[in-house]
């Protein structure tokens, strides 16, 4: 994965729980504890999951919670400075949902040896959206988060249920 989603990780865990935390889940994760992940930068996955467990087991929460935590961040935080313009033209929850894949064909275009997920869509009835989702890394708890992070960002009450390792539930109220 690229470095710019291990560098929001650190972010938000020296923001929120301190240098130390962060430090130490490193250490934990095997890897040196001032390690540098810049953004444009490849990471190993199984590196950047490591990390993720042990940031879970220092912080003793669930990856669920971390996920949740992450996508919020992620959405409301980080990525807003990055891509503004995503935010910017997308008005509601649905539409910045719906445009996801193409957003991530873009990256993909934009940014050497980009391999990020894929989504597809499937709409249940009008107020339920099941989004595939399709990637090696299998971090569909991820999706979850970020998923409420952006009804965060919108002010929308969103029903996010992970229904397997490929797909999750939306709710649009």
């Amino acid at each position: 994965m690229k470095g710019t989603i291990v560098k929001c990780l650190e972010e938000l865990v020296v923001r929120q729980f301190g240098q130390e935390t962060w430090q130490q889940s490193l250490e934990n994760a095997g890897l040196p504890k001032f390690s540098i992940f810049l953004p444009m930068a490849d990471v190993d996955d199984s590196q950047a999951v490591k990390v993720v467990e042990a940031l879970c087991k220092n912080l003793n929460i669930s990856l669920e919670e971390a996920a949740d935590v992450f996508g919020d961040y992620w959405v409301n935080v980080y990525a807003r400075k990055l891509y503004p313009h995503f935010y910017a033209k997308n008005k509601t929850a649905r539409d910045f949902l719906l445009d996801m894949d193409n957003v991530h064909v873009e990256m993909t275009r934009t940014i050497t040896d980009a391999k990020p997920p894929r989504f597809h869509y499937e709409w249940k009835d009008d107020n339920t959206l099941i989004m595939h989702y399709k990637s090696h890394r299998g971090m569909v708890d991820f999706l979850v988060g970020l998923t409420k992070g952006v009804g965060h960002f919108y002010k929308e009450d969103l029903q996010v249920v992970k229904l397997g390792p490929d797909r999750i539930q939306i709710v649009f109220t």
